[in-house]
Parts: C-alpha cells; sequence; structure tokens
C-alpha cells in the first residue's frame, strides 16, 4: 500500500479568466521513495504541492495519507496530522519570520507540534541543526544573516522536526548556486536513508530530479502527462514533453548517467 494515493485532484481559479490549475491529478508514492515532479512554469506543480499540504483547498479529488482520509480532516485532527506531512519552500529567505533565529523557527516547529519540554527541545534544535550539517552555535543567529544554504538547511530542519513521514520540497534548491545546491541534495538522500523519508521533489532542472528520485512523474497544463522509474522515464519517454525536457538537457541523453 502507498503512504500517498492522490486521486482525481483538481481545482479551478476564477476571475475574468478562469484557470484550470489542476486537472484530475492521480498519483501515489511509497514509504521512503521519492517522487519527482517536473514540468513547465504555470503546468500547477506548486499548486499540486500546496494542495496535497493543505494550503490551498481542492475542487474535487482524494487523498489517502498515512491511512488517513487527508482532506477529510480538520480543526485539532488536522492540526495534530500535519506533523506527518511537512514542506519545504524554494525562497529560504521568504519562508521564515524576518526575525527569527535559527532556534527559533525550528523550535517553533517542535512547540506547535506539542513535541518535549522547553529544555528538551533546546536539546533537540541543537541535534537538529548538527543532523543538517550546521552548528548547534548557530541557534541563536537570526535566519535572515545566514547564507542560502544555511537558510534552507535550517528549513529542511524545520521540516523534520515534527517526525514527518513525507516532506513535499517545491523547487528547494532551484534558488541556490551549483556547489551549494549539490551539498543540499546529498543531505536530502543522506535523511533520506536515515529517518525513511518519503519525497515529492517538485523541480524544473530535469538532471536534478533524475539525481534523487526514484520515480518521476511529468506534468503538463494541470495534468500527469507521464509517470514512470526514473532511468526508464530518461532512457524511453513517451510524452512529447518529457522529450523536450530530455532534449533541453545535453548530458541527459539516452543511457548517459546522471
Amino acid at each position: 500500500m502507498s503512504l500517498l494515493e492522490v486521486r482525481g485532484l483538481s481545482k479551478d481559479f476564477g476571475g475574468p479568466r478562469r484557470t484550470q490549475a489542476l486537472a484530475e491529478v492521480s498519483l501515489a508514492i511509497g514509504a521512503g521513495e521519492t517522487l519527482g515532479l517536473i514540468g513547465p512554469s504555470g503546468c500547477g506543480k506548486t499548486t499540486l504541492a500546496r494542495a496535497l499540504t493543505r494550503l490551498v483547498a481542492v475542487d474535487a479529488g482524494a487523498v489517502r495519507f498515512d491511512g488517513l482520509d487527508w482532506l477529510a480532516l480538520s480543526g485539532r485532527s488536522l492540526r495534530r496530522a500535519r506533523g506527518r506531512m511537512q514542506m519545504v519552500f524554494q525562497d529560504p529567505a521568504a519562508a521564515f519570520h524576518p526575525r527569527a533565529t535559527a532556534g527559533g523557527a525550528i523550535g517553533e516547529a517542535l512547540r506547535i507540534h506539542g513535541l518535549g519540554t522547553r529544555r528538551d527541545r533546546a536539546e533537540r534544535v541543537a541535534a537538529l541543526l548538527a543532523q543538517v550539517g550546521l552548528s548547534p552555535d548557530l541557534a541563536a543567529q537570526p535566519v535572515a544573516t545566514l547564507s542560502g544554504g544555511q537558510r534552507q538547511r535550517v528549513a529542511i530542519a524545520r521540516s523534520i522536526a515534527p517526525g514527518p513521514r513525507l516532506v513535499v520540497l517545491d523547487e528547494a534548491v532551484s534558488a541556490l548556486d551549483a556547489s551549494v545546491r549539490a551539498r543540499v541534495l546529498d543531505l536530502l538522500v543522506r535523511l533520506q536513508e536515515d529517518l525513511g523519508l518519503a519525497y515529492l521533489f517538485v523541480g524544473h532542472d530535469l538532471a536534478v530530479v533524475r539525481a534523487v528520485s526514484h520515480r518521476i512523474a511529468v506534468m503538463d497544463a494541470g495534468r500527469i502527462v507521464e509517470t514512470g522509474p526514473a532511468e526508464r522515464l530518461v532512457a524511453a519517454p513517451k510524452a512529447d514533453l518529457t522529450r523536450a525536457l530530455i532534449a533541453a538537457v545535453p548530458r541527459l541523453e539516452r543511457g548517459a548517467s546522471a
């Protein structure tokens, strides 16, 4: 049984020009698996990520997550369950309160989910910072003064603080330069191995998505147009969009290694 099962998820945005952001999207993610989600700008990737994390309400469809009817949860039951699915956003600068310290941001996640006493949380914050490759001494440092890579590591620490089973990563490395990006990707792979995490890894760079994903889903105009094991999808794409994405990245020639 899959950890996450999405069936027929649909979302329209109204206004003068009605936009169908999600059109009967279906996908599944197994425990400990990374599903990469890729597609052109405006195809609905971020809307899907926000819908799954209950930041955007959908118009139709069903989501089964960790044995729960995910979209039926509300109030206290939803607050309790949110710790099981966490999200890391694209912009590490905008993801925090402007005055937040690294330790305060992580500690707040623990407090919100009712984990530990104040003293326990301080010790847990130090351990989480070390777990993502940062010095515990940075706990008192304002997040705004950290580098982009450090901020994203703090965001990752905050996301794993409640002990989630699934982390949704929405373009989580796209704002980082190449060398920092590679180190953060290595961190994500290590955390997955150590903690048994599942990831929905949303990205626009097929080489990056392929490097960390077990399977890849290709999205276009609110629909999933192709899904398959990462190596198979790159070696033998079926959808025109998938072929176009591969053609746009020279090093992703058939049979080439990432």
